[in-house]
């Protein structure tokens, strides 16, 4: 039922914040504004004091001189991303971005539904779940819900640590194939895997499958984050990652119309158009114009291509 997906969802971000609260919390109250940003904003005492604070962190101390502001750039703004020279890359990871929200939800919900509505036929399809319904006036639901079992539960934990497992090779990926090819292969493989929940398998299949494939989508958002964050120059960074996001909540709002709506209608139908919509995104990431493995943090507009 929607109460327990609500109540997974909720328990998995409970177990993400124990696991990486403590880093989120130093991240925004330990960790100053760089002092490159306060020189560009005029604030040189602030600079200077975070100067310091790293020159702490690493038993040094900061050079003799005069701190001299540099000349201020101009910052980045909604509309340069639309500039020719980003125009295409914009898109493309926009697109990306977007793709990869809709299936890493999708999959979450998706995984939910097989497992309530038995809809593979390795634990007895949904005609089973008709008849024991028809016998409990408990449930008389025309989505023809019950609730999740012990075993169940167990799925969604081993498939849901997937998302960690395979980070070691994610990041082997990322350095030695490069961004895009990394993420080439591990859009295709959400793809391939998608369409392998049509398969008729055991339990034991089905947890591989939905194992690989939660692996597969988290391995996209490291790759993607990591992309976007080398690709636009310092003073376009922020914007071209918060744009990002922007679509990948589109993205997130999306998906339960087809993880549930479209899928009590048409399992298969379902399962393919989260598939074509990762090898869009497979392609996308395969032509983006630029490849950022080795390649130095751009600063200014100028030397960004």
């Amino acid at each position: 039922s929607l109460f327990y997906i609500i109540l997974w969802a909720v328990i998995q971000n409970i177990y993400a914040s124990i696991l990486f609260g403590h880093t989120f919390y130093s991240d925004k109250c330990f960790i100053p504004e760089s002092a490159r940003y306060h020189v560009s904003s005029g604030n040189d005492k602030a600079a200077l004091a975070t100067l310091k604070w790293i020159a702490k962190m690493n038993r040094s101390v900061i050079p003799e001189g005069k701190l001299v502001e540099t000349v201020e750039e101009k910052r980045g703004r909604f509309k340069d991303l639309f500039d020719p020279k980003y125009l295409r890359t914009s898109l493309q990871i926009w697109i990306i971005w977007l793709g990869i929200s809709f299936a890493y939800y999708g999959v979450i919900l998706a995984s939910a539904e097989l497992l309530e509505k038995d809809l593979v036929c390795s634990r007895g399809g949904g005609s089973a779940v008709e008849a024991e319904l028809g016998h409990t006036q408990e449930f008389q639901s025309p989505c023809l819900c019950h609730t999740f079992a012990p075993s169940d539960y167990q799925i969604m934990f081993i498939s849901t640590v997937g998302e960690i497992a395979l980070n070691p090779l994610n990041i082997l990926g990322i350095n030695f194939l490069g961004r895009r090819v990394s993420l080439t292969i591990t859009m295709g493989c959400t793809a391939v895997f998608f369409l392998l929940l049509n398969i008729c398998t055991t339990i034991t299949g089905l947890i591989g499958f939905l194992f690989m494939l939660r692996a597969f989508v988290a391995a996209n958002f490291n790759t993607i984050y990591i992309y976007t964050a080398e690709v636009y120059p310092t003073t376009m960074r922020a914007m071209g990652l918060g744009t990002s996001g922007s679509l990948c909540r589109i993205g997130a709002m999306v998906a339960p119309f087809i993880a549930q709506v479209l899928m009590n209608a048409s399992f298969m139908g379902a399962l393919c158009l989260f598939a074509l919509v990762c090898i869009v995104c497979a392609i996308s990431a395969f032509t983006l114009p630029i490849e950022t493995k080795g390649r130095s943090l751009q600063v200014g507009n100028s030397s960004c291509f």
